[in-house]
């Protein structure tokens, strides 16, 4: 027998930790804007994907309003970075709410990079920067979903593998999981997609 929650018998909050200890890995976005002063924000969501190959586009969601928003709203720019296992201190600390105006990337000395097309920075030690201008952003309850219209893929040569494409084994990706708890670079199966049924 399961045990069942329904959202409309749970306090306004109430539902979140439970919805984020289910939906699980969930990939880092270590988004990366500029606000209209110029200054260089970075922050983790985990509330990350793709939204359409073609157009590329990507996406991840705001709960709240907070600065990458406000900045992407002003400047219509904004680069993911992947995050990667070894920067996951790194990754944590820029979580933290720093006050409007102060830069986490000089705050905890976290080395950057021109971008190729878009005027935030990339984070140098990110192996894949993902540079997208604004598609849209869809308001939903107390959340913000940004969708960003891909304009570059940035990445490094050392995490490229033979085909070409990114490595998974070499970014190590970092994930986040329910609770205080982050995933770290899973078991890798392989396996053919099917064939069409006879």
């Amino acid at each position: 027998m399961r045990t069942v929650f329904d959202p409309s018998a749970m306090p306004p909050g109430g539902l979140y930790p439970l919805l984020t200890a289910s939906v699980v890995p969930r990939p880092i976005a270590w988004v990366s804007t500029v606000s209209a002063e110029g200054v260089a924000n970075l922050a983790p969501y985990s509330f990350f994907s793709v939204s359409s190959p073609n157009p590329p586009v990507v996406q991840f969601t705001s709960v709240g309003r907070k600065d990458s928003l406000r900045n992407i709203e002003a400047t219509g720019e904004f680069v993911i970075n992947l995050a990667t296992a070894h920067m996951v201190e790194q990754i944590n600390a820029s979580s933290a709410g720093y006050e409007h105006g102060v830069s986490e990337l000089e705050a905890l000395g976290i080395a950057s990079e021109p971008s190729e097309k878009v005027a935030p920075p990339r984070v140098a030690e990110s192996p894949v920067a993902i540079e997208a201008t604004l598609h849209r952003i869809i308001e939903v309850g107390n959340s913000f979903v940004v969708m960003g219209r891909v304009v570059a893929i940035a990445v490094r040569p050392e995490f490229l593998a033979a085909d070409g494409l990114p490595s998974f084994e070499a970014i190590a990706p970092l994930s986040r999981l329910g609770r205080t708890e982050w995933g770290m670079p899973p078991e890798v199966r392989t396996i053919d997609r099917p064939g069409v049924p006879t």
